[in-house]
């Protein structure tokens, strides 16, 4: 499961001009689920998106995570984050979980997240306008494989 994550200030989702989904400071969490994922890596992923230090102390060095912030998280599904490019120059994606599976982990995931912070959503494998404001900007790309 590859998370790429966004520090923001704010981050919306839209479909066909209207809104689903706004947060305020917190997390876009663009999320693909790749073949082999399981609950294993959402587990994984949860525990280190909750406890990440990436937000800034008093003295404005990154120290306190989400939930020690009050933010929100914002999660979109994005199956292009399986992307193979090493060949030729149209990715192939056959590393992506299937979509029925993939819904299904992810909405797990958002399940998950959920028993711990206020989380929003975009709509699963629909063609969403996502409008980030980033907050640094501060990107981290977490691969439940390498965690």
């Amino acid at each position: 499961m590859i998370a790429l994550l966004q520090r923001v200030k704010n981050s919306r989702v839209s479909i066909d001009g209207g809104e689903v989904a706004r947060i305020a400071q917190g997390y876009t969490i663009l999320l693909g689920v790749v073949k082999g994922d399981s609950s294993e890596d959402i587990a994984k992923l949860v525990k280190k998106i909750l406890n990440l230090r990436l937000f800034p102390n008093e003295e404005g060095k990154m120290d306190k995570n989400i939930l020690q912030i009050g933010g929100q998280i914002l999660v979109v599904s994005q199956f292009t984050l399986a992307a193979n490019c090493k060949r030729g120059n149209r990715p192939d994606f056959s590393l992506a979980m299937p979509p029925a599976l993939a819904k299904e982990l992810y909405e797990d995931f958002v399940v998950k997240l959920k028993e711990h912070i206020d989380v929003q959503t975009g709509v699963f494998g629909a063609m969403m306008d996502v409008q980030i404001l980033n907050d640094g900007p501060v990107t981290i790309i977490l691969d439940s494989h390498q965690l």
